[in-house]
């Protein structure tokens, strides 16, 4: 939807251009207690300028329905109004934040408890804005509740922009909440004891000290703004107590305390089972819900006294000595099961208020009789006390019942009774029922809250390949001091992993590193491995969060390489462990996970593991293997990775992948040629057969848990095909997977007037390759003659491991033939990846001859070749041939390099591609895949790792 898009482009344009800068100017400014301190503060003030908003508009829209009701017939008016209204509001809530129906208040408990709800700004606007609609419509529920959430899910966003420790990331939702409930009542130490006794069941300094002042801060800008207290002035009230008990009262606070918990229980469970009842036997959408129950709640109002018409003047009337004995029972009646019925709707809206209301009307009824029999008391002072007793029953906090009343009349003598009955009534309802209201909506949804839980038990299930980043970006030991602070500047990273020439972890270097370089004034070609910090401290891939943090936070550093074994697989830092934490607590986490129906493994080997990293080659083609097996020992060699064979069984998707039995011969046949080849190359192989619903699943799971470098897959081109680029598996993998991809497609020479692909010769292509090189047509012929003897010999004449031959001679490498060489350039960063690789790829040749070529458009006037002079150097230096430079300007780039390769009788194009070039020219048309489909010869197109 539209206000989707708009909410999404928001928040990438915040994280882009707004978040850095607040994070990396103000946060290293501030010690992360002072930060917390200030955080708490931006919670107050922003949860009391909502608290004021919810209020005002609730009162502009309910002052605009009382009066139109007076003008007009209330039982048409009212009903018409309240029907409008909640439909309206469950519009809204389905369409834009389903998290936002009911109080709220679960919603918070259960973001404390560690479950993924979300809670952002979005919910906190849209929240505000239903629970207006609601409740200004004339549904009896109350705004406090919605200001809880609102609070706390304000308070996720500040903790978002703002970042401070994860020690207090969860401290700064309950602050939110603390001061949402604060703002609400105007009662800043009930806003506290709440989060404490209900939410957080935690008293240590970390959590009340940033509660209390977002708790008075809230409560401050909202009495400033909104005026004192919201629902009694003690003025108001005629109290004549003297404040001592007498033992005449004691058996009435009783009654009021035990039918306030019976009462109370009842409420709770009728909420849960028309909750039950609407979604599971009754079958209505949300709006529709809600509109009935505005409907038949305005049509009871409507035929009510006229004091029913405002909750508001309700409230305050039956908290005076003016109400009757017959209107408390109407009262109590009426807001028990309108109440009821609004709340198990799913409407918007808070259960403290009618809470008070009825518990007022009860305590009434019992003043009432009270002051009939023995005189003693006004009928006022059970009423309040009643307040208490109700919300202690549904809420389960008995100190916040006491203290919130307290606080409403700020009248120390209402203390005694209000203790009295709410002990008594929480004793009552815990012996019905255990659970609170909050606690059985929860259960309702499926959310089940454990109570002892730390608050690292989260990162303790989290490992870290879960969370690092991957593939690294790192810098070569031999770099200097210029050249590093040159990588620092075109990048965001604060800290690289330092590598040596095999690639093995030597050390890493920060910008700590550097600032120390500028105080001893080094000169700009002192080598990178001369002040990087050496031997640096590793975790595993499967080390858990909590203790990663724990050694963040102990040696003081920012950043930790993950190895698994030798081999350097990601990194990990403060800021992504905030990140995870953070997105936990608002229901928003983004962690690496399997699929719901993962592949299984069937089959599999292992050998040491010694490289520096992973060649993944899947395998399906017997033919296309041994070609492809072997393109791949020559990249491995030459970067020193392992080799990962990966051969696919697909199974329907009505089968279990862990529970179908399949025939693994042919696979393991094909897998044991691999590991023959890899052992004559004398590299480390791994193996495994994968039983899997889809293909390219499969290979990113397996590159995901084996923690892949590189993808090695060979590619059939059909130019007949005008549908999807290349094929679904490898647009799948260009697209998802993170480490470097190669696809293959294999070229076609020509054979008696028959043209075959270079794979479909399989062994015997070989000697027609050394044919082609001499472009001697009679040994074209004489190759048919020894392909038995080739076939007879297997790996003993093209074996590296043969004491013959050396596996670095020029004439091993010439039986593929591959001579002429171009790789086109137009993206000079697209095509770094296919350059880096080209060395290896070169190798495979006798005397190649490599042509670079930018390729512009005409619309460009002067091409910058300096890139391009920079690519020629360094493979000059690198292969010690020669390389050839060009540039060429068309109207079509990949016309000119179809064109260019046929002109030039190139055996192999090599191009780089990108995810996002993939992606931009679905439309327009993808030029590596023009450049595949028109190419007779062999094309390599290699796609750069995407560095998370």
């Amino acid at each position: 939807m539209w206000y989707k898009y708009i909410l999404e482009e928001l928040q990438t344009y915040l994280k882009r251009f707004v978040y850095p800068y607040i994070g990396f100017v103000i946060t290293p400014l501030l010690r992360p207690k002072i930060l917390a301190v200030v955080e708490a503060s931006l919670i107050g003030i922003t949860s009391g300028l909502a608290a004021v908003t919810l209020k005002e508009g609730i009162g502009w829209l309910g002052s605009l329905r009382i009066a139109a009701s007076l003008k007009f017939a209330p039982w048409l008016l009212l009903p018409i109004f309240a029907l409008t209204g909640g439909f309206v509001t469950g519009v809204l809530v389905k369409r834009l934040a389903p998290e936002t129906a009911g109080s709220g208040v679960p919603q918070v408990k259960a973001a404390l408890g560690g479950m993924r709800v979300p809670l952002n700004f979005p919910i906190a606007i849209v929240k505000m804005l239903t629970t207006i609609l609601t409740v200004g419509s004339g549904l009896t529920l109350g705004r406090q509740g919605p200001t809880v959430q609102i609070g706390a899910s304000l308070a996720a966003w500040i903790g978002r922009w703002l970042p401070t420790s994860p020690s207090y990331r969860r401290q700064l939702i309950a602050c939110g909440a603390a001061a949402g409930l604060a703002a609400g009542f105007n009662a800043p130490i009930a806003g506290v004891l709440f989060v404490v006794e209900d939410l957080m069941h935690d008293i240590s300094g970390i959590t009340l000290g940033p509660a209390i002042i977002a708790s008075f801060v809230g409560a401050f800008v909202s009495q400033m703004l909104g005026g004192k207290s919201l629902y009694y002035n003690s003025d108001r009230l005629d109290i004549s107590m003297t404040g001592f008990l007498h033992p005449q009262e004691m058996p009435f606070y009783i009654v009021l305390g035990i039918l306030a918990g019976l009462l109370g229980t009842v409420f709770s469970r009728g909420i849960v089972a028309i909750s039950t009842f609407n979604q599971r036997q009754l079958k209505l959408e949300l709006p529709w819900r809600i509109a009935i129950t505005g409907l038949i709640s305005g049509l009871i109002i409507a035929f009510l006294p006229e004091q029913f018409h405002n909750h508001s003047g309700l409230k305050e009337f039956l908290g005076s000595n003016e109400a009757s004995l017959q209107l408390s029972c109407i009262a109590f009646i009426a807001h028990f099961i309108l109440t009821i019925f609004a709340a198990g709707s799913g409407a918007p809206g808070g259960l403290f208020a009618p809470s008070l209301i009825i518990g007022s009307a009860l305590g009434q009824i019992i003043g009432i009789l009270q002051n009939n029999l023995v005189g003693i008391e006004e009928p006022a002072i059970f009423a309040l006390a009643g307040m208490g007793a109700f919300f202690c029953a549904v809420s389960r906090a008995p100190i916040t019942a006491v203290v919130v009343i307290f606080e409403l009349t700020q009248d120390f003598r209402l203390v005694l009774p209000l203790m009295i009955v709410s002990i008594v009534a929480l004793l009552v309802a815990e012996k019905i029922d255990q659970k609170s209201l909050s606690d059985l909506v929860l259960d309702l949804k499926g959310l089940q809250l454990q109570k002892e839980t730390s608050a690292n038990d989260y990162l303790s299930n989290i490992h870290a390949d879960q969370v690092m980043h991957t593939p690294v970006e790192t810098l070569d030991s031999e770099l200097t001091l210029d050249e590093v602070k040159q990588k620092f500047s075109n990048s965001h990273h604060r800290g690289f992993p330092v590598v040596d020439h095999q690639g093995l972890l030597v050390g890493i270097v920060t910008q700590t590193d550097l600032a120390y370089t500028r105080k001893r004034q080094l000169p700009g070609n002192h080598l990178l491995k001369e002040f990087m910090t050496p031997h640096p401290m590793t975790v595993k891939t499967t080390d858990n969060l909590s203790d990663i943090l724990n050694l963040l936070h102990r040696y003081k550093i920012s950043r930790l390489p993950v190895m698994e074994s030798r081999h350097l697989v990601g990194i990990i830092t403060d800021t992504d462990i905030i990140k995870i934490e953070s997105e936990q607590l608002i229901g928003k986490t983004n962690l690496r996970t399997n699929p719901s129906e993962p592949s299984y493994v069937v089959y599999q080997t292992r050998s040491p593991q010694i490289g520096n990293g992973r060649l993944l080659v899947p395998l399906s083609n017997p033919r296309t293997a041994p070609v492809l097996l072997r393109l791949a020992a020559v990249i491995a060699r030459q970067r020193n990775y392992e080799l990962e064979c990966l051969q696919i069984v697909v199974v329907p998707r009505q089968n279990s992948p862990a529970e179908t039995v399949v025939d693994t011969t042919e696979s393991r046949r094909l897998l044991a040629m691999a590991e023959q080849i890899a052992k004559d190359w004398q590299i480390p192989i791994h193996t495994q057969v994968r039983v899997a619903h889809d293909i390219a699943d499969a290979i990113l799971e397996t590159v995901k848990e084996r923690h892949i470098s590189l993808i090695l897959m060979s590619w059939k081109c059909d130019t007949a095909t005008s549908g999807p680029i290349f094929s679904n598996i490898v647009d799948t993998l260009m697209q998802k997977a993170i480490c470097e991809v190669v696809v293959v497609k294999w070229g076609s020479v020509k054979l008696r007037d028959k043209e075959k692909s270079v794979a479909d010769f399989g062994y015997d292509f070989y000697l027609l390759a050394i044919a082609k090189l001499l472009n001697d047509r009679y040994l074209r012929l004489l190759s048919f003659y020894f392909s038995t003897l080739i076939q007879q010999g297997r790996e003993k004449l093209v074996s590296p491991a043969n004491k013959r031959y050396n596996p670095d001679s020029d004439y091993m490498y010439s039986f593929l033939g591959w001579r002429q060489w171009l790789v086109p350039l137009r993206d000079i960063p697209t095509q770094a990846a296919a350059v880096k690789l080209l060395p290896a790829l070169v190798s495979l040749s006798v005397k190649p001859e490599i042509l670079l070529c930018q390729v512009s458009t005409k619309s460009v006037i002067d091409p910058n070749i300096q890139e391009m002079k920079q690519a020629v150097r360094m493979l000059k230096h690198r292969l010690h041939t020669e390389v050839i430079a060009t540039t060429v300007c068309a109207n079509s780039v990949s016309d000119a390099v179809v064109d260019l390769a046929d002109a030039h009788h190139s055996d192999v194009v090599v191009v780089g591609a990108s995810k996002e070039g993939f992606l931009k020219h679905i439309i327009n048309g993808n030029i590596p895949e023009a450049i595949a489909r028109g190419c007779t010869c062999t094309v390599i197109l290699v796609r750069a790792a995407n560095n998370q």
